[in-house]
């Protein structure tokens, strides 16, 4: 009787102390969040070309300055982020579930900056493949004001210096969410909220305007 009463207090024990688990570990419970949308095809109308000249610059001015939308793309699904942003959260989140691999920036395997740089590059943003050079880009905000597409950073190595990064895909109000390539998960999302994240956070960044 005291065996069975001593291995119950055992695995009570282990259960209380097993540290926070990641919050999102696949692209199902992205979706589920509202998080990931799945892909939709697009269909091509074809337009008449009843343009006139200057019509036809105005046109083209304006589709340089627009990512085109292929039929790969993904369906934004919120309102309170622009358009690239959202694609740059589908597109992340679809590495959902992906391996973490030192230096790696292709689905084979991430680390953190490895990560942010291969989604960026998506969409021809070029970002440097360092957190630490990542983390000098744009400009430094109020943790409070935080939004959707930027980038948070942390320093998870005891000292000064900021070594991980990932992408703000929600904030709340007491809570900022994340997608980021962690060396024990892979490609998941985390929360400010976790107490690892909570003594190691350093800045958030906002490269895009």
């Amino acid at each position: 009787m005291k065996r069975i009463a001593s291995l119950f207090f055992l695995v009570l024990f282990f259960t209380a102390c097993k540290p926070t688990s990641a919050i999102i570990t696949s692209k199902k419970e992205a979706e589920a969040k509202g998080i990931y949308t799945v892909p939709v095809a697009k269909k091509s109308i074809a337009k008449k070309e009843t343009h006139s000249k200057s019509e036809k610059k105005k046109e083209t001015v304006k589709k340089s300055k627009i990512i085109e939308v292929e039929e790969s793309d993904y369906v934004a699904n919120t309102a309170d982020s622009s358009y690239l942003v959202e694609q740059l959260i589908n597109s992340a989140s679809n590495k959902i579930g992906a391996n973490y691999k030192s230096g790696g920036i292709t689905d084979e395997g991430f680390d953190c900056s490895g990560l942010m740089y291969n989604i960026f590059d998506l969409y021809h943003i070029k970002l440097p493949h360092s957190s630490l050079e990542q983390s000098k880009l744009g400009t430094v905000i109020e943790r409070e004001n935080s939004k959707k597409g930027d980038l948070i950073f942390f320093r998870t190595n005891g000292r000064n210096q900021i070594n991980h990064v990932g992408m703000v895909i929600e904030v709340n109000a007491d809570e900022i969410k994340f997608i980021h390539s962690a060396t024990s998960s892979g490609v998941i999302v985390s929360s400010t909220k976790e107490v690892y994240y909570q003594k190691s956070f350093a800045q958030v960044n906002r490269i895009l305007l």
